[in-house]
């Protein structure tokens, strides 16, 4: 049985507690009542509430001085504050001391019924966010990042000297080469792992729509602003906020984006009111900022503020050598989750997929090897079965620039093998298709033995 959400009702008028209490059970809440600040302050040491319903003006303690007091004591519970005492003064004091909302006696049923149920949604979402970043920062650790080629290795190096600073950092490189999941692992290595992270696509969002998304809105500020919003900005307070394909910006947003970084203060659309956020930034983008910049596309003081420590993420055809473990990774994520009994790819279908140019990087490499699993009835995934681009795909014989030397690939393809065997050499060769003589042959060769 689903467990009801208790509010706690702080008003010294015994009246209107009696009415909120007769309202707020009829919603299906407990309720449980104060008399004023100091008992209230009293019963939150006592036990936990989902939500704080509290008049401002009382005769002992406060409204605001209790905030200030129960937000020491437990930050997690949403307080709304009511008064008859309407003045943007007092409201704009309790929101800057941490009250989710502010109401007006005498309270509109509706409003207040709307208000709550966004207090408890938002405290829902903010236990979910708790938990998925507790499996976030599983997923971003570094050490779960595959690939093992030089320029991998520099990079991740580099991730573990940026995740310490608190510098704004550019990701570059093209689509579908895991710029994301560089940018997780910075925050997820950093000081604000415990914090949020919070992701944003600039491409995927109308120009119209971009503004009130990372900056939030008042109600009213435009057709449709039926509620307050909270932006990107306020939703990633203390963690990182990851700007992708920050290249694809409005000039007019490029000038606020600037503003906030500058500044650490935003305002939200139609409002005046300045907030003060503590966020890093973490950019991404597909494009040369330095050509866009020249192309009066982008503003050269907003890259360079940006772009204070720049990472490069290497395209897939530049680091063929982590193909063989990319895709050993993705057969197995796969094969699991289809409930397929494939075990690895035949010696022509991984000299296809090294052979091959990948336009679309590892996201490409992901979808292409995904298909095959969901579509085959084979142990091993042939070259016939992977659904590749040929017009990507060099013609017999020719000779690709940046391509491994073969001993390399066979090596690492051989490392990971034996890795998903659990070094059962029999197993090994078997999926190698070799003997296990040969096998042993090559591990001697390899200075593996």
């Amino acid at each position: 049985m689903k467990r009801k959400n208790t509010i706690l009702v702080v008003d010294d008028d015994h009246v209107h507690r009696t009415m909120l209490r007769t309202l707020l059970s009829g919603w299906g809440y407990n309720v449980t009542e104060s008399d004023d600040g100091d008992t209230a302050i009293e019963k939150v040491k006592e036990q936990p509430f989902d939500l704080i319903l509290m008049d401002i003006r009382m005769i002992r303690v406060s409204g605001i001085e209790a905030l200030e007091i129960i937000r020491d004591i437990n930050p997690s519970i949403p307080i709304i504050l009511m008064t008859a005492y309407a003045s943007v003064e007092t409201a704009v004091e309790g929101l800057k001391k941490g009250a989710y909302d502010y109401l007006t006696k005498p309270l509109d049923f509706d409003e207040l019924h709307l208000a709550i149920e966004r207090a408890m949604d938002h405290t829902r979402l903010r236990e979910e966010n708790r938990l998925l970043r507790a499996n976030l920062g599983t997923r971003f650790d570094r050490r779960n990042i595959v690939g093992r080629s030089a320029s991998m290795e520099k990079l991740l190096e580099m991730v573990s000297q940026v995740s310490e600073a608190d510098a704004t950092v550019l990701i570059t490189g093209e689509s579908g080469t895991g710029k994301e999941l560089i940018a997780g692992a910075i925050h997820f290595n950093s000081p604000r792992k415990d914090r949020p992270f919070i992701k944003i696509n600039c491409a995927a969002i109308t120009e119209t729509l971009l503004e009130s998304e990372i900056f939030g809105h008042e109600k009213g500020s435009f057709t449709g602003a039926d509620r307050r919003k909270e932006g990107k900005f306020l939703q990633a307070d203390g963690g990182s906020l990851f700007l992708d394909e920050v290249g694809e910006m409005s000039l007019a947003m490029q000038v606020k984006l600037l503003r906030v970084l500058q500044d650490k203060e935003i305002t939200r659309v139609g409002g005046d009111d300045v907030i003060t956020v503590d966020v890093r930034v973490i950019a991404a983008t597909n494009k040369n900022l330095l050509e866009e910049v020249s192309a009066g596309r982008f503003r050269e003081d907003l890259f360079y503020r940006l772009n204070v420590i720049t990472l490069h993420v290497p395209p897939l055809r530049e680091r063929r050598e982590d193909i063989p473990l990319l895709a050993q990774h993705f057969l197995t994520t796969f094969a699991e989750k289809n409930r397929k009994e494939i075990k690895g790819f035949t010696p022509r279908a991984m000299d296809r997929m090294l052979r091959y140019e990948w336009p679309g990087n590892i996201r490409e490499l992901m979808n292409v090897i995904e298909r095959s699993v969901v579509l085959s009835r084979a142990e091993y995934l042939d070259d016939s079965s992977l659904p590749l681009d040929e017009t990507h795909e060099p013609a017999e014989g020719d000779v690709l620039s940046g391509t491994l030397p073969l001993e390399e690939v066979e090596k690492a393809t051989i490392v990971k093998t034996l890795e998903a065997t659990g070094g059962n050499k029999s197993e090994a060769a078997r999926r190698l298709g070799i003997t296990r003589r040969t096998l042993h042959q090559k591990l001697r060769k390899y200075g593996m033995m």
